[in-house]
């Protein structure tokens, strides 16, 4: 398999869950409007990983979703649950209408709550576009419809995207070029323009600190093409004046998984995972959880390593 294979293969799940839980009020606003409109911001929202994880347990550990559960408030009063699964695999699954419902009445049987399923869908198939389950026999008939986002229906909304305020837009633009761009170099080209367009946006340092981390993972690209990337990242820095991102650190990591190769892959792996939390420790900016959530290790390993570096 050649580099560029290797990296396109990269699991998007764990971005996606990161980008759900620092954005899902932009979220909504920008692939759901009309569901934002309905829900009562003042209130705050929740998520709710262990009532999810009670009836996933079961669930293919192999698939690639981004499922979230958010408990939220609507307007008229009442208190909802929003499950979200983010379709992120490179083909398309054809029993994913099925396990939007079989999800949603198991949350509705076990909680006894009101439920609101929604699917964003990122493969590159235009036909892919489930949004009911059915099941008929003998006059007994079920229908289950749920919302859905096609991503790719944003690539010929593309300038509004570029124009849109909504920090979320950057995550879509970002998921659409890691799916459609599959050359090496012009994977390169396009993820130095996303991390320009960062830095132009005006957000705040800790949004850019986990934009950056966020399209750093989505589009990744063959090693022999990294150095060419921190070297501009490096200009985009200078020139804009914002050393918000020390990406020599992200060299680094490259370094922890060249020792894996000597000490063993999973000793490397690990070594690089602590390595890149602990420059997320100094930066000062991201909690314990998403440092977690974009390392891969557990919140406890993380406070030990806020610990250790305290000694």
């Amino acid at each position: 398999m050649s580099e560029t294979a290797t990296s396109s293969a990269a699991d998007h799940d764990s971005p996606w869950k990161m980008a759900l839980e620092g954005y899902f009020q932009e979220f909504l606003d920008l692939l759901f409007p009309s569901i934002h409109a309905q829900v009562d911001w003042a209130k705050g929202y929740s998520f709710l990983d262990k009532e999810l994880q009670q009836i996933t347990a079961d669930a293919n550990t192999g698939r690639r979703y981004a499922d979230k559960l958010i408990q939220v408030h609507a307007r008229d009063g009442s208190e909802t649950w929003v499950l979200i699964h983010v379709e992120v695999q490179g083909e398309p699954e054809e029993a994913f209408a099925e396990r939007m419902y079989t999800y949603q009445y198991r949350l509705r049987d076990r909680y006894g709550v009101d439920v609101v399923s929604l699917a964003v869908l990122a493969d590159t198939r235009e036909s892919f576009r489930p949004n009911t389950f059915r099941y008929q026999r003998w006059g007994c008939e079920l229908i289950f419809t749920y919302p859905t986002a096609k991503l790719m229906d944003w690539e010929a909304r593309w300038s509004e995207l570029e124009a849109s305020t909504n920090v979320f837009a950057l995550v879509v633009m970002a998921q659409i070029q890691s799916k459609r761009v599959k050359d090496g170099v012009r994977r390169r080209d396009v993820k130095i323009a996303l991390i320009r367009f960062l830095y132009e946006r005006g957000y705040s340092r800790e949004q850019v600190i986990q934009l950056f981390i966020m399209i750093d993972w989505m589009v990744q690209l063959p090693r022999s093409l990294e150095p060419g990337f921190v070297q501009a990242v490096y200009a985009i820095q200078e020139e804009k004046r914002m050393p918000y991102v020390n990406t020599i650190e992200r060299l680094g990591i490259e370094k922890g998984e060249k020792l894996g190769i000597e000490k063993g892959r999973q000793e490397g792996q690990r070594e690089a995972k602590e390595e890149t939390a602990r420059n997320l420790i100094k930066l000062g900016v991201l909690t314990d959880e998403q440092i977690a959530q974009a390392t891969g290790l557990t919140v406890p390993d993380v406070r030990a390593l806020c610990t250790e570096d305290k000694h």
